[in-house]
């Protein structure tokens, strides 16, 4: 391709938006562009970069056995209320009406509608295991899109779907796209971990993230470097310390006045964090007001409250809770903002960190101003409708598999798989019949892959303070042959010379053949990250071109009539073919 007839714009400055570097590259290369906050456009040079990661992704799920369809991202009401979704889903799905006032969602995935399918057409255990997939447009609402492609609204995904016919045939299932995953990322170029992650809003027992690692990355992993354990922070589970032998002691009340916080009040009475008890308030919604309810939340006073745990303990969506305004919260049970406590508080549910239970004599909210209750015991003076691990696990603790310290780091999601079981082939009536004619229940999985997200993690992975730096596999072109200047004949007849023959020998080629200064076409080169780049310029009369991998500082200069040569079998050892 003639970069003087490509559509590309790069940009000089980085664009106020941007903030990390993935978004300030991809749109300094002119690779994608912004319609609205959250939605993006995908340039020439951005879009071959999407179609690579999606053939990769096509020929590892071919290889697996699974099958490509597509369906409509315009999914009826009526299978995600059949499912109990389209409550469930919250906020983040666009609903709509047609014009017959008929609900209809965009699709930000498709389990319902898959099940649906495999419902209507599979009815014997001869035509199981099944696995379909798509890569399809995906839309979600996001309360605040950010960083470019890391957080939009909409945004292309892989989405995967096994059914079998037992647990046995969904572990293998499930195994195959693990293993295919990990297949996926390697050949994207990606350096990641795999996690061990929370279902969400789409369920089951087991699921497992691949985190690309990054610093900007918005998952948190908890991983040991002495056993196997990884975990995001929300799905790792917490060990509980083990509080010293003590004597459990009278209550006592103590007057502590403007001391809202466990800082000050731990400082005031001269008592560790440890031994004092933090409260955080709730109200949960339930599809009418008559649903809805307070929620008391009770942990260890040096310890952060994990809200993914304590949604799950609740079993309620993610968009049902937020923190409860404490007056209105006040008149019904009884709680005082900044002092309250599990001793008195009531009509509420009470949800109390498993830590809490075997620690004595802790200081906690006298659920009266300015007092505090000393020597409270679990059991003696309060229990919980919920006692639960509710710890957000941090650098240090112990680790849950072998007790050494855990330790965290960062990294985006680019895929995850899940175990559903029978959630959806229950509530949606997905049955085969087994040898014995007996209708039996299918058996699902589901694995998402962010494609427009696993763009943006390899370029945050892979570049530098001048642009790009593309692994060969997912590069929008392998080569970039640039002339120096086109209108000497030497240089554009050598340069056209290499360009054709890298053609000739099936390597993506760009040819910088644009009326523009040197300074330029270097600097766009850079921005474009194209992996190897050819430049034609004042010794091409000697037979004579610079040879240059974009990761290297710097070039080498090599014979013209090599050049082709020499840059076909680095692309072509790259690749592995």
């Amino acid at each position: 391709m003639r970069l003087s007839k490509m559509y590309i714009r790069t940009l000089r400055e980085v664009p106020n938006e941007a903030e990390i570097p993935s978004h300030i590259w991809l749109l300094r290369a002119g690779m994608i562009r912004k319609l609205v906050s959250g939605v993006y456009g995908f340039m020439p040079l951005g879009l071959r970069a999407v179609r690579k990661i999606e053939e990769i992704v096509r020929q590892e799920m071919d290889a697996k056995g699974a099958q490509e369809i597509l369906m409509s991202a315009l999914q009826p009401a009526e299978l995600w209320q059949e499912s109990g979704r389209w409550y469930a889903y919250g906020p983040e799905m666009w609903r709509l009406k047609d014009r017959n006032e008929r609900d209809f969602c965009l699709g930000p995935t498709h389990e319902e509608i898959f099940t649906d399918i495999v419902r209507s057409e599979v009815s014997s255990y001869r035509q199981l295991p099944l696995n379909l997939y798509q890569i399809q447009t995906k839309y979600r609402d996001e309360k605040r899109p950010r960083f470019g492609l890391m957080r939009s609204r909409e945004f292309v995904m892989k989405d995967a779907y096994s059914f079998d016919r037992d647990w046995e045939g969904l572990d293998i299932s499930y195994r195959e796209m693990y293993d295919a995953y990990e297949k996926i990322f390697t050949r994207c170029g990606l350096t990641f971990r795999v996690v061990e992650a929370d279902s969400g809003a789409i369920g089951g027992s087991v699921s497992h993230e691949f985190t690309a690692l990054s610093d900007v990355g918005e998952t948190e992993i908890a991983y040991c470097d002495n056993c196997d354990m990884a975990a995001t922070t929300e799905r790792a589970a917490c060990v509980d310390d083990i509080p010293p032998q003590e004597t459990e002691l009278p209550m006592k009340k103590v007057a502590t006045p403007g001391t809202k916080t466990i800082e000050e009040v731990s400082d005031f009475l001269n008592v560790d964090r440890k031994k004092t008890i933090k409260a955080l308030l709730f109200k949960v919604f339930g599809e009418t007001e008559e649903m809805s309810y307070y929620v008391a939340v009770f942990i260890r006073g040096d310890r952060e409250l994990n809200m993914t745990k304590l949604i799950n303990a609740l079993d309620i969506p993610e968009h049902a809770i937020e923190f409860a305004d404490e007056n209105e919260m006040s008149a019904v049970t009884g709680c005082v903002g900044g002092f309250t406590g599990p001793v008195g508080i009531h009509d509420c549910k009470i949800v109390v960190d498993s830590e809490l239970v075997e620690h004595k004599n802790l200081v906690a909210g006298a659920c009266e101003i300015d007092h505090h209750i000393m020597n409270v015991n679990y059991n003696r003076d309060y229990k919980g409708d919920i006692v639960t691990d509710l710890k957000l696990i941090k650098a240090g603790d112990k680790c849950p598999v072998c007790g050494t310290p855990i330790k965290i780091a960062r990294g985006i999601e680019v895929g995850q798989v899940f175990k559903l079981g029978t959630k959806y082939s229950e509530s949606m009536g997905a049955y085969y019949k087994d040898e014995n004619m007996e209708d039996k229940l299918i058996l699902m999985g589901c694995y998402g892959i962010g494609i427009t997200r696993t763009l943006a993690a390899i370029v945050e992975q892979h570049h530098d303070e001048n642009g790009i730096l593309w692994p060969m596999s997912v590069a929008p072109y392998h080569v970039i042959v640039t002339v120096v200047n086109v209108e000497d004949e030497v240089q554009k007849t050598m340069a056209e010379s290499i360009y054709h023959e890298l053609l000739s020998k099936g390597i993506e080629t760009l040819i910088d053949d644009r009326k523009e200064r040197p300074g330029v076409k270097f600097k766009d080169a850079d921005i474009l990250g194209i992996p190897v780049r050819i430049t034609v310029g004042k010794k091409a009369a000697e037979g004579i071109v610079e040879y240059k991998l974009r990761k290297d500082k710097h070039h080498t200069e090599i014979n013209g009539n090599e050049a082709a040569a020499i840059a076909a079998a680095y692309v072509d050892s790259e690749l592995g073919r």
